[in-house]
């Protein structure tokens, strides 16, 4: 969580800092914030709380919800899409480990 005191325009590169609202993150969404509030009772994304206990999303955030829209626009059940959303990130960050422990193994074979 970024420091109480960090200058605001420190952070407008943030991707997990929590700048928008639950109505703004709604709207860049084109959204409601029911289906944000249901994103995560489902358990996609944790929004962090300000400390009037207020709903703050980051960039990240925005983009799964994003994800999970785009799904369920398309006929996908909530919960089913969430659960989609999540496997695809899972399934990204085993290919970007492959990635890397190959590159490793390859810098090894080429030292030896």
């Amino acid at each position: 969580m970024p420091a109480e005191n960090a200058p605001a325009a420190g952070n407008l590169d943030d991707d997990d800092y929590p700048a928008y609202t639950m109505g703004r993150a709604a709207d860049v969404l084109g959204t409601t914030p029911a289906f944000l509030r249901a994103v995560g009772e489902v358990g996609l994304i944790t929004p962090l709380r300000s400390e009037g206990g207020h709903r703050r999303y980051s960039r990240r955030q925005l983009r799964v919800a994003a994800r999970a829209r785009e799904l369920v626009d398309q006929g996908t059940p909530i919960e089913a899409a969430c659960r989609i959303v999540s496997l695809e990130d899972q399934l990204d960050d085993a290919r970007r480990l492959y990635r890397e422990m190959s590159r490793k193994l390859n810098e090894r074979g080429e030292d030896t």
